[in-house]
Parts: C-alpha cells; structure tokens; sequence
C-alpha cells in the first residue's frame, strides 16, 4: 500500500457523505495544525482516524464542526459547502460531534440531556427518546439519575445519544473510549458500530490504533497534519510500514496515558 491510497473501489463510485478537502487548519492565525489533510466518508461507512500524539487528528475532527478555524480548502456534507459554518446550523444540517471531555450536562439528568440535544426540534422528542432507549437500554433504566454520577462509560453514552437525538448523517467521535477500562473500551467500541449499522456513517479519531482498526472500514493515518497512509482496516493493521511507524508507537502512548 502506498501513501495516499484510497480504500475499497466500491466506494469510489458512491456520494460522499462529508468530505474534507486539502483542509488547513489551526488554533491560531499562522500557526497551522492541519497542512493539507484530506478525508473522505461516503453512505454507511465507520472511518477511523490514527496516529501519534499531536498529528492534528482531534483538529481535523473540530475543523469539520466548525470550531476551528479552516484557512483553506474545504469541508462538503452531500453537496454542501459547510467550512466555518456555526456550529448550531451544522447540528441542524446533520452533523452530529461527541467531544472527548465535557460532554453531558452533570447536573441535568439522563432524559434531561437527551432533550438538550434535540432543543432544535423539541416537537420530535418522543419519537427521539424512544429511539434512544431502544439503542440505550442503561439509559431508559436510569432516565431520570443525574448524569454527574455515572461512570466514564455511561458518560460516553450519554454524550453520544445526545448527539444521534437530531438524526445526524455522519456523527464524529473524538477519542469515544479515551480513559476508560479495556472492558469498557471494547463496550463503547461495539456500541459504535451498533450506531453505525443503524445506518450512520461515523468518522472516529481513536487512540486505541488497533482495535479501531479492528473495527473501522476503513482508516487514515495522520502525521504532522497531513495524511501518511490511507486504506482499509484491514490494510493498515496488517502494513509493515504502518506497524513500524505508527502501531507501536501508539501502543506505547495509550500504556502511558494509563500509567498517569
């Protein structure tokens, strides 16, 4: 597999879904984190997102939801331009973003904060509710318990309900099992492909290089805010090159991170 590769060619004949063009991007004026970096999810696809510390993956996730500031290229949803949109019309148009941190309302309950994520559409919060608690079962039992005291797990959850609430077509994650046990990884990992099979493309950046490798169509390698690799799941978990580079390394920093 070479740099820049594109995965399946079945793909390649679809619509996209969302799409970042030559994206450059930063926190700012001057100091770019992003220098060029592309991505591309089309209908049904789960896309995950690796590579070490610092790469630029959380901006390019923040620079598609608007909270970064994109100096140049594009990002598109279907055949809309939406770079430096507001966040609130990007919610509104179908784009749905779980942060890493500080993504419930502690003080609120659980049903409380599921009706925050659809205040845009209040009229559909029955129908909404309902399909979260199909989705949520925890979370129908414990409707009512103040979202402070739950663990990092149902936290997880939460936020990400939250965020399906509005019916989004792509729904961006941001390091979803970041601090949580291995048990509790691998639940939020199949709870994101549940998600996805429900038929909502997911674009993840993650941590955990090769379980989201395990589970992603496919994936994207970034490298001082650029794309060093792009291909399959499977590809990148099984390219020498990628393994080398970037798996070992990445395994290192996550041992680390729970050592702290």
């Amino acid at each position: 597999m070479t740099e820049q590769q594109q995965g399946g060619v079945a793909t390649q004949t679809q619509k996209a879904v969302v799409e970042a063009k030559d994206v450059v991007a930063g926190y700012l004026p001057g100091v770019n984190i992003l220098n060029g970096c592309s991505l591309v999810a089309y209908p049904g696809e789960m896309i995950g997102i690796i590579g070490p510390n610092g790469a630029g993956k959380s901006t390019l996730l923040k620079a598609m939801f608007g909270l970064v500031k994109v100096h140049s290229g594009t990002v598109v949803l279907g055949d809309r331009d939406i770079t430096n949109l507001r966040t609130n019309q990007l919610v509104e148009m179908g784009v749905g973003f779980v942060p890493q941190t500080n993504n419930v309302f502690p003080s609120l309950s659980i049903e409380e904060n599921l009706r925050m994520g659809l205040f845009l559409r209040p009229k559909k919060a029955g129908e909404r509710l309902k399909a979260m608690w199909d989705l949520f079962p925890v979370l129908h039992d414990r409707r009512n318990q103040s979202a402070g005291a739950l663990s990092g797990g149902e936290r997880q959850s939460l936020a990400m309900a939250r965020a399906l609430m509005m019916e989004p077509s792509v729904l961006l994650l941001d390091e979803p099992s970041a601090g949580l046990s291995p048990v509790r990884q691998d639940e939020t990992f199949l709870r994101t492909r549940r998600i996805n099979k429900t038929g909502v493309c997911v674009v993840m950046v993650e941590q955990n290089a090769r379980r989201c490798l395990q589970i992603c169509d496919r994936g994207y390698v970034l490298d001082q805010g650029r794309d060093a690799y792009t291909g399959t799941g499977r590809e990148l978990a099984n390219d020498p090159k990628v393994i080398e580079l970037y798996l070992g390394t990445l395994a290192k920093d996550v041992d680390e991170a729970r050592e702290h």
